[in-house]
């Protein structure tokens, strides 16, 4: 397997490492950058003034069941939880675990006693989910954000207010700079490109934004911080890597089955099955030479 280069560090760190999300996003003094970024998130159907950090780490139920370590979990003003996560490769049954963290969320809202003076008075629960690498199943390709709720499938009506789920698909968030047009769109575009500036453009010369790229400067991190930022930068890069990689296995996988099918159901010649794939035709001959090995 090909091995990745050392990590090459610009000016400002990748907001979408791990430790530089945490660090721009997940401390006290820079709850201001998270609370703009999830105003602009909920686009007027909420008005965050204040968070409180929650302990990112969720105990299991089960004396054998593993801890849940959020990206970030946080609470606002009016007592509703936030849990926001950075996905960077596709999981098995993402939905799901989404699914199973913001119930956990839920239950563990349950008093110990006394549970009919509560009532069941749910706090706000919402899951908001930055997806880097991949997009969701069945989604659809022109579109980069996803709010869903619980709804009455025939009318649309929302049947559920207090739980939402925001998946921003990053990888579909085309948008040049002079297409840039809410706040929202300054966030995103920051997020994917931050580690590509030289410099704060004019475009986002507003104090929030002034705030994050001072933050986010290589060179305002401590020695300590730049040894971690380098060694979670280089962790990504290793796992994109190995995904590339494994793409790249399946994807002539599948190529080698296609022109097999070419020259055995279709009788195609070495340069027919060559131009249909758009692959060399000495490695179609390499594939008919095993097939008449076999």
């Amino acid at each position: 397997m090909p091995k990745n280069k050392p990590p090459v560090t610009g000016k400002y760190i990748d907001p979408l490492v791990d430790f530089a999300f945490k660090k721009i996003f997940g401390s006290e003094p820079n709850k201001d950058l998270l609370i703009a970024f999830l105003n602009e998130v909920f686009r007027g159907r909420k008005h965050i003034i204040d968070l409180t950090y929650n302990k990112n780490e969720h105990p299991g139920d089960l004396k054998d069941e593993g801890a849940a370590i959020f990206d970030l979990l946080c609470t606002g003003d009016k007592g509703e939880q936030f849990l926001i996560e950075v996905q960077r490769g596709r999981q098995g049954y993402f939905k799901e675990r989404a699914l199973f963290y913001t119930s956990r969320l839920i239950s563990d809202q349950a008093p110990k006693g006394n549970r009919s003076a509560w009532a069941y008075n749910i706090a706000e629960v919402y899951l908001i989910a930055l997806l880097e690498d991949f997009t969701l199943e069945n989604s659809p390709a022109n579109t980069y954000l996803h709010d869903i709720c619980l709804c009455n499938r025939d009318t649309g009506e929302i049947f559920y207010h207090k739980l939402g789920y925001t998946y921003i698909e990053l990888s579909r968030f085309v948008k040049t700079e002079t297409e840039l047009e809410t706040d929202l769109d300054r966030w995103l575009y920051v997020l994917k490109n931050m580690s590509r500036f030289e410099k704060i453009p004019v475009y986002l010369r507003k104090p929030i934004f002034e705030k994050l790229f001072s933050i986010a400067e290589y060179t305002n991190l401590t020695k300590e911080e730049k040894v971690m930022y380098d060694s979670s930068l280089k962790y990504k890069w290793d796992n994109k890597n190995v995904l590339d990689y494994a793409l790249k296995e399946a994807r002539e996988e599948e190529q080698i089955k296609i022109i097999k099918n070419l020259i055995v159901q279709l009788g195609l010649s070495d340069e027919q099955a060559a131009g249909i794939t758009e692959v060399s035709v000495d490695l179609v001959k390499k594939i008919r030479a095993g097939l008449n090995k076999q």
